[in-house]
């Protein structure tokens, strides 16, 4: 391949994408994903699902290193890429000393392309790059006070403005045209232990904004204007307050208060309902019950829907009612319509990190479906009268130690799943594994967090990219990956592929019905969801790997 071919319209000065158009109007957010990538899931239903056609079935063995992008978090200016033009400037804001060094991170964000421009993350910093050519537009740089830098999974837009959060609990607006900060608002308290990584999600105006902790501190979703970043409204994920609902499934209110649950990951909006659903993650402490009782402890390990308007709770749904092994239900869900038992159902779908299918009514919250997907998964011997998995008690942590499956990392984490309407099947990684949980703290007292436990993997049964259904939860096909395979997520289009990383650094498109490799390049481990967008009539594929974002089209 020569790279005279790599670079497309480098004639064309000045830029015609930077600062073009107005970003992205709350209304653009309610369409269906197809030219361009809008917000975190594409669109709002989670499914990770583009029109797009140009690339396909019958051409995707052409598909072509177009350009690729390498940027440099921190204060000192990137390369700027392929297109050879570097110096893009770098906008310097946060409150912290400036001195404080916590590395350099993976792309792990799901980018945004509006008007032509690709905006993505690494924690503490934002780029914006020509979506055409990967040239490196601008560059914002966060001076942190500390805090724990794991992960960021990317922007939000509204209109002209760019929000995202930091590891010291900051929620940041920029202006995309610039990158220059508008303002800042803190979201948590870095004393506590918060540290914050999902991408913020804007319905109307409303910027929706979760945190994380891993000590004994309240999961939150707080409501943000857009335009002032004065704090609209907050859900606390566990009781605060004598009489607040799910009270009862807690030893006490101070149990309850330190209870966990918190908000890792975007969710996803039902605008017919004005329903905000998202996912919460594992009560506190993880490991041992004393101090939190014998209850479901809600709503942690959850599925939440709000009001967006309101912030108040419609509906629950348990995925690990009084879970004991840090199965976060940190996993994005996905907005279905479709047929269930011979008549139109609108549904919400999820692979949990437990190795369990949901399937349950968005409008409701009633369950529908609920299915072990996890090959080896054993931590569960019955269901609760709601269809939700409840822990096994000899499979709790023990000082003899207890075989367990999955491990603390789950069947499934992070990583987006997909969705196909034109197969109708669900689309996640499936990671089989066991692991021994050892208690060493006997005395709950003393188990804070994630303490109380040593954990010990010993074996797998496989990777797989795994094909769901939603109506009855059977796994329809596995696909062996060689290695812990699924990096960074999935993507569907109708195109009829499924783009996804594979254990051996291999960028795979596979064909959605079968799961059959068609395409691959191997550019390493991928780390953030493949996405697609349309620009001057090519289809773009772009994913990333560490540092470097990597595109693709068809020559």
């Amino acid at each position: 391949m020569t790279f005279n071919k790599l670079i497309l319209c480098v004639a064309v000065l000045p830029l015609i994408a930077f600062g073009q158009g107005n970003g992205v109007a709350p209304a653009e957010l309610l369409k269906p994903l197809k030219d361009s990538w809008p917000t975190y899931s594409g669109d709002y239903s989670g499914k990770r699902y583009s029109a797009l056609t140009q690339v396909n079935q019958t051409n995707v063995m052409h598909l072509t290193l177009a350009w690729m992008t390498r940027v440099t978090p921190g204060s000192t200016p990137s390369s700027g890429g392929r297109g050879g033009r570097g110096g893009a400037p770098v906008i310097v804001g946060g409150e912290g000393p400036g001195d404080i060094n916590v590395g350099g991170g993976s792309i792990k964000a799901s980018a945004l392309e509006v008007d032509g421009i690709l905006y993505f993350t690494m924690p503490d910093n934002a780029w914006a790059v020509d979506a055409r050519d990967g040239t490196e537009l601008w560059h914002y740089f966060w001076k942190t006070k500390g805090g724990t830098h794991i992960g960021n999974r990317g922007l939000g837009m509204w209109n002209s403005y760019l929000f995202m959060e930091t590891p010291d609990d900051y929620l940041v607006s920029l202006d995309s045209k610039t990158g220059k900060e508008r303002w800042h608002k803190p979201i948590a308290d870095l004393a506590q232990g918060y540290f914050s990584t999902p991408a913020p999600v804007v319905v109307g105006n409303h910027v929706l904004v979760g945190t994380g902790n891993d000590l004994d501190a309240p999961g939150m979703l707080q409501s943000f204007d857009p335009e002032t970043g004065d704090l609209q409204w907050k859900f606390y994920t566990v009781p605060m307050n004598p009489g607040d609902p799910g009270l009862d499934t807690w030893a006490s209110l101070d149990a309850a208060r330190h209870g966990g649950g918190q908000a890792w990951v975007p969710g996803v909006y039902d605008p017919e309902t004005k329903l905000y659903i998202f996912s919460t993650g594992n009560p506190t402490p993880a490991f041992t019950t004393g101090t939190r009782g014998e209850g479901d402890n809600l709503f942690t390990c959850a599925i939440v829907a709000l009001n967006v308007d309101t912030g108040k709770m419609v509906w629950y749904y348990s995925t690990s009612p009084h879970d004991m092994h840090d199965y976060d239900s940190a996993q994005t869900p996905v907005l279905v319509d479709g047929m269930f038992n011979g008549k139109m159902r609108k549904m919400l779908l999820t692979a949990a990190r437990n190795g369990y299918w949901f399937t349950l009514d968005r409008v409701t919250g009633e369950h529908l479906v609920t299915s072990k997907y996890g090959l080896l998964t054993n931590w569960s011997n019955r269901l609760t009268k709601a269809g939700g998995p409840f822990p096994d008690p000899g499979k709790n942590a023990t000082i003899a130690g207890s075989l367990v499956s999955p491990t603390s990392d789950g069947t499934t984490n992070w990583e987006p799943p997909s969705y196909s309407p034109d197969t109708g099947l669900f689309y996640v990684a499936e990671s089989d594994e066991y692991s021994i949980f050892y208690l060493t703290d006997v005395d709950p007292r003393g188990s804070m967090g994630l303490g109380g436990k040593d954990e010990v993997d010993i074996g797998s049964g496989g990777s797989f990219l795994t094909a769901i259904d939603y109506r009855s939860g059977e796994v329809k096909w596995r696909r062996p990956y060689y290695g812990q395979g699924g990096g960074g997520g999935m993507l569907t289009t109708a195109g009829k592929l499924l783009f996804a990383g594979d254990g051996a650094g291999n960028l795979v498109a596979h064909d959605v019905v079968t799961g059959k490799p068609l395409w691959n390049t191997r550019i390493g481990g991928v780390t953030n969801p493949a996405q697609t967008y349309m620009l001057d009539g090519r289809q773009y594929v772009i994913a990333a790997t560490a540092d470097t974002i990597w595109s693709f089209v068809l020559y």
